[in-house]
């Protein structure tokens, strides 16, 4: 049940990185939801790999196929489902890993996992080639909130130790590298250029805000809106940190600081400062929903690393083949959104449910 997501939907994503194709199903989409194509390409489009100096050399066009749940373009209550076809594969770039597990990837537990019968290739479905049908999913409900007046914003926020300057008040989608500050953009980049050189990679940080939810969205304890979120966002490959709102900075100020205090704005409550991320109780405020989401540095790289010989139990060097990124952090920002937008929609249609 690892690759299943939602409550009052039920998102699967299957597929592995190699394999003939990959895709995704939701159940519990209601009829009568119209999808714009070209949008939904537009999005997939800053996911894809192969477009850039900073990203794998592996090119897939990511052209979604929808084989079920339309109807003229418009849902029609059946669960919807696609597909996305690997056309740009080298299996053999990963024949030693069958043996040889890379240092900071999955290979080695899911040997132990799955008893040798793992997809070693690409990762298999613990790759973030994965990500490519939960964009699909995420695309899709983006442009389902977005009818109801529901905006989901982000930007890098931080790569390898060089931060983006200003607040993040608008889309950033439409920008190549996604920032506020394109200056600091360059210097991020920069660092990355730096690492592909050196055979090493680096990480970073993704900020998220979602725009015009309503109050009263998630339940208190375990259906709270942070673990809607956690769940599905943890879900992306590289994911190793999220805090909302202020997050860790909150341990370090007082009460009187870190509460936000209430106020009336032209008869709507709001709070003149968003400590808390616009969850409170595991229940939206109606004030912006603010995250952010820490990835690792890719963990295959050109370096040789320590590593250990399965079969012989034994030490072995490892030099890891294959196309990689140097830095994952780009390609993650719609990642994010599309998680953010697939939680915030699946508790949508629950708040629904409750009126």
């Amino acid at each position: 049940m690892g690759s299943v997501y939602g409550e009052n939907i039920r998102l699967t994503i299957f597929g592995q990185s190699h394999s003939p194709a990959i895709g995704v199903t939701v159940d519990g989409i209601p009829a009568g939801e119209h999808i714009d194509m070209e949008e939904l390409r537009a999005f997939l489009s800053r996911r894809a790999p192969g477009q850039n100096a900073y990203s794998t050399a592996r090119k897939e066009a990511d052209l979604p196929e929808f084989v079920g749940g339309l109807f003229e373009g418009v849902t029609c209550g059946a669960p919807l489902a696609a597909i996305i076809r690997n056309t740009d594969t080298r299996s053999g770039d990963y024949s030693n890993l069958k043996t040889v597990p890379r240092p900071g990837h999955a290979d080695y537990v899911a040997s132990v996992k799955y008893g040798g019968h793992q997809d070693y290739t690409g990762g298999g479905h613990f790759s973030g080639r994965l990500t490519a049908p939960l964009c699909i999913a995420g695309g899709v409900m983006k442009q389902f909130l977005a009818a109801q007046g529901i905006q989901i914003i982000s930007r890098i926020a931080a790569i390898g130790g060089v931060s983006d300057n200003g607040a993040l008040t608008e889309s950033t989608a439409e920008k190549e590298f996604p920032v506020v500050d394109d200056v600091q953009g360059e210097k991020m980049r920069a660092r990355i250029a730096e690492m592909r050189e050196q055979g090493d990679s680096v990480g970073g940080i993704v900020e998220c805000t979602v725009l015009g939810l309503p109050v009263g969205l998630g339940d208190p304890m375990f259906g709270g809106m942070e673990n809607r979120l956690a769940q599905i966002i943890f879900g992306i490959p590289a994911v190793k940190g999220l805090e909302f709102g202020t997050g860790f900075g909150v341990a370090e100020l007082l009460g009187s600081e870190n509460n936000d205090d209430f106020i009336m704005d032209n008869g709507v409550v709001k709070t003149e400062t968003n400590h808390c991320g616009g969850i409170l109780g595991g229940i939206t405020n109606g004030m912006p929903l603010t995250f952010r989401v820490a990835f690792k540095p890719t963990p295959s790289i050109a370096k040789v690393q320590k590593s250990v010989n399965l079969l012989e139990g034994q030490a072995e060097d490892l030099v890891v083949r294959g196309r990689h990124d140097p830095c994952i952090v780009p390609r993650a920002v719609p990642c994010v959104e599309a998680a953010a937008a697939i939680a915030v929609y699946d508790a949508l249609l629950g708040r629904r449910k409750e009126n």
